[in-house]
């Protein structure tokens, strides 16, 4: 899927640097009815995960006529998977929620997936409570949607959190609607976690200051982002704050196994804090005109102009300190370009995310290689120099 092959060589400098990691995904879907166009296969998910030998949590995606069905499928997905997924029910707080996960577990489910946006619906309202009670009850991991498109729940999550000690809210998308604050609160919600299933390098290397490593769960929002492309920018991020390789370890997967098995987490540590991921001026400006490409193209317009602007940031000289992972950035923007060319020249239809954002996840690693130049890189896969080439 996506651009996968072309960011091989960064996922295999990745693994040189934690050869022990064990890969367990914290947040894969499968479906076909999502009102925004996007489809995944129970065959993309085990290909993708494939790719970088992990196992994955899989629930359904947005489903307009009810859940019971898609949860049925879900749930046949995992039985057949020979072990490499672990389904969760998706609940619609209006209908019925309770019911319907007493039904689900009792066919294998091993926890819950919430989404306020797409059901409309708050926390704070009356049918959520016994859906996190039963969680209490069983142990078990809820994912909730904590990201674009929401306002602020982190509030009404820590109050459910103090009420039911046993469940496992988990916040997806680093919790970007609460990560401001909420970090500075965990020391009392011991039951609180994050998946890192989000694109943007500084909110995950925020995360990854602020909060423990204990508490965060490698996640790749697979169709949305992919398994590959998600392990390099999110455990970079994680190696660049200063985690440790038993620590990254705990949140590739060590820890989303001892959730799913209901049994306690592990404390692996405290929160390295935010000096250990300052920036550099001159990757720094590689990186925002990354991201300004990436914001444009997520927005349907053209990126050119910011990965060109990128490109001259690269511009630093051969001897800079900055000059490795410039290159390596500059080798993401070549290959993103001869990517992004042949998917448009391809027949694909519309409404596949490769054709509707093409490359796009070269780009977002190029722009967390630009923040994390601490972690190892690849030999260069091309012959790319840093040095100044403008005219």
């Amino acid at each position: 899927m996506y651009a996968d092959s072309a960011l091989q060589p960064w996922y295999d400098a990745l693994r040189e640097s934690v050869p022990a990691l064990r890969l367990f995904d914290a947040h894969t879907h499968t479906g076909a009815s999502d009102p925004d166009g996007f489809t995944c296969s129970i065959y993309e998910v085990a290909e993708a995960l494939d790719l970088v030998d992990a196992r994955g949590v899989v629930f359904t995606m947005h489903e307009p006529t009810g859940y019971s069905r898609a949860n049925d499928r879900v749930l046949a997905e995992a039985a057949a998977s020979e072990g490499k997924l672990v389904g969760l029910c998706r609940l619609d707080p209006h209908e019925r929620p309770v019911a319907e996960a007493e039904r689900c577990l009792a066919a294998g489910a091993r926890g819950i997936k919430l989404h306020p946006r797409a059901e409309g619906f708050s926390l704070a309202d009356p049918s959520v409570e016994p859906i996190f009670a039963l969680a209490d009850e069983r142990r078990l991991p809820i994912v909730v949607h904590a990201g674009r498109g929401i306002p602020a729940l982190g509030r009404h999550v820590l109050g459910l959190a103090e009420r039911f000690p046993h469940a496992r809210p988990i916040l997806a998308h680093a919790g970007i609607c609460d990560l401001a604050w909420i970090w500075r609160r965990l020391d009392d919600h011991p039951n609180v976690f994050f998946d890192t299933a989000w694109w943007s390098t500084l909110d995950l290397l925020t995360l990854f200051s602020l909060v423990p490593p204990g508490r965060i769960l490698w996640a790749s929002d697979l169709p949305y982002g992919t398994p590959l492309q998600a392990a390099v920018l999110a455990l970079r991020c994680a190696l660049e704050v200063g985690l440790s390789p038993e620590q990254v370890a705990s949140v590739a997967g060590g820890q989303i196994e001892r959730l799913l098995a209901g049994e306690d987490p592990l404390d692996v540590g405290p929160a390295p804090g935010g000096e250990h991921a300052e920036g550099d001026v001159l990757l720094d400006r590689v990186h925002g005109a990354l991201v300004n490409a990436i914001g444009r193209i997520m927005g349907g317009e053209e990126g050119d102009a910011g990965v060109g602007l990128a490109r001259l940031a690269c511009e630093v000289g051969e001897e800079a300190p900055q000059a490795p992972a410039c290159r390596s950035v500059l080798a993401l923007l070549d290959r993103y370009e001869r990517h992004a060319a042949t998917v448009s020249d391809s027949s694909a239809p519309g409404n596949l995310p490769g054709a509707r954002f093409p490359s796009l996840h070269l780009l977002i690693v190029a722009a967390g290689v630009a923040r994390t130049p601490r972690v190892a890189l690849p030999v260069e896969p091309e012959p790319v120099a840093a040095g100044e080439r403008s005219p």
